[in-house]
């Protein structure tokens, strides 16, 4: 099979190169011209584990092209939709690259194409919205071509090893689209497929899976808070509240974090509050959820200044290292990252802040930050009064206190807000004379 993957971006890239890996032609059709350079060059600003190596093992193959011509699509048997899906600030889909996207591709759509599209979109967009301006084409979907809606469903830093794994959820717009998607996926990656009757259903299936876990975040991220004032540690209620059977599973109340970030979690569920506003209908929990989470950074940034306070250290002269600026653990991804309210609390109360993250892009960083990072631990611990460790990537799990012990001014801080460091790490800190403090902790 042949495959034209449209937008490479995050998504597209990674699935891409893994069809690519499974040796079936793929072209990326992106507008670009970087994108386009970078991949024919065999590689991409993705900080993605396993990507970097498998886009220098394509490099110079045909089974990875790149171009800006929509016209290379007529030799592709599959269409591969994965372009920006943003929201507005009424939570209304951003339709602007799926439009042109749409367009462009129609003139060369030809009878026996599948098209599927893998965007996150408002429920009914692949069936009011995309097949229209594809059968602008003279084609009709279900009758000439195949068109289906399959959401993209990776986790950034597994996402490589997820496509290999996680089941794929097809809802077709007709039965023989469904069943030409649900052929697809099985040959091509040799996963799992969950039909679902139609494309709509696929699509709240997306917005669902984020509405929950941005509501299960904002469940953890209160309940951190309530333990916090009763001085009870939040992991100690999470192991045993999470063994209690319920339904088919467990309880699985999710961890507490400094916030929530990323291009889905934030968006997603505002799209799902946007469909059902549209339908007359209010989701309070979505809303309550978001302003939950995006109070987190302002709320880490307070209890940092509050523990410098106890151990008489005024935050506006304290230097605060801050170990992770990546909006998840073990990726370099900085979009939408809760770091960020952090880091603005805490230099707007006049603290300076020192910036280190291994994973995360220098120039994005300071761009992001408006602050250029440190470039070595070392650097940025060197006279902290706290390390506040904001993403837990697997390096910031055996730093070595002793030696931060002789690079920091003690007594020093160490805020635990992702690595969720077990109760022994945490006694042999507090032996070294570091003041430990944790989200819930």
């Amino acid at each position: 099979m042949r495959v034209a993957v449209i937008g490479f971006g995050y998504v597209g890239t990674c699935l891409g190169v893994t069809l690519a890996r499974r040796g079936m032609p793929v072209v990326a059709v992106d507008s670009d011209r970087a994108v386009i350079d970078q991949v024919r060059r065999g590689t991409r600003d993705i900080p993605e584990p396993g990507l970097a190596e498998a886009l220098a093992d394509l490099a110079g193959t045909t089974l990875l092209t790149c171009t800006s011509d929509y016209a290379a699509v007529r030799d592709a048997d599959v269409v591969l939709i994965t372009v920006g899906t943003p929201v507005d600030e009424y939570g209304a889909l951003v339709t602007g690259q799926l439009e042109e996207a749409c367009r462009r591709l129609a003139p060369h759509l030809r009878p026996g194409h599948l098209v599927i599209l893998k965007s996150t979109v408002s429920p009914g967009t692949t069936r009011t919205f995309v097949a229209p301006l594809l059968d602008d084409s003279g084609l009709t979907h279900e009758v000439d071509y195949g068109l289906a809606f399959c959401p993209e469903r990776l986790a950034e830093g597994e996402a490589m090893a997820q496509l290999a794994e996680l089941p794929v959820v097809v809802g077709g717009c007709g039965p023989d689209s469904s069943a030409a998607a649900a052929g697809f996926w099985t040959r091509a990656l040799g996963v799992p497929v969950r039909h679902v009757p139609t494309a709509d259903t696929a699509e709240l299936v997306k917005l669902a899976t984020n509405w929950w876990i941005d509501g299960n975040v904002a469940i953890a991220n209160e309940l951190a808070q309530l333990c916090a004032g009763y001085d009870v540690d939040v992991l100690d209620i999470l192991a045993a509240a999470n063994e209690l059977p319920k339904g088919q599973r467990h309880v699985n109340i999710l961890l507490p974090s400094v916030g929530v970030g990323g291009s889905c979690l934030t968006k997603d569920p505002w799209m799902a509050w946007r469909a059902a506003k549209d339908s007359g209908l209010d989701m309070r929990t979505i809303e309550t959820a978001r302003r939950v989470n995006d109070e987190m950074p302002a709320y880490t940034g307070q209890l940092i200044r509050d523990e410098l306070v106890k151990l008489g250290k005024d935050p506006a002269s304290a230097k605060v290292a801050v170990l992770g600026v990546a909006f998840k653990n073990d990726t370099g991804d900085i979009r939408g990252t809760p770091v960020r309210g952090v880091v603005d609390s805490l230099r707007g109360a006049g603290t300076e802040v020192a910036l280190f993250d291994p994973l995360a892009d220098p120039a994005k960083v300071a761009t992001e930050f408006r602050l250029a990072p440190r470039a070595s631990l070392a650097d940025a611990v060197d006279g902290a009064d706290a390390v506040a460790i904001l993403a837990g990537h697997r390096q910031f799990h055996d730093i070595d206190f002793a030696w931060l012990r002789t690079r920091a001014r003690m007594p020093c801080l160490v805020f635990d807000g992702r690595v969720y460091y077990p109760a022994p790490v945490v006694r042999s800190l507090r032996e070294l004379g570091f003041h430990y403090r944790g989200i819930g902790r």
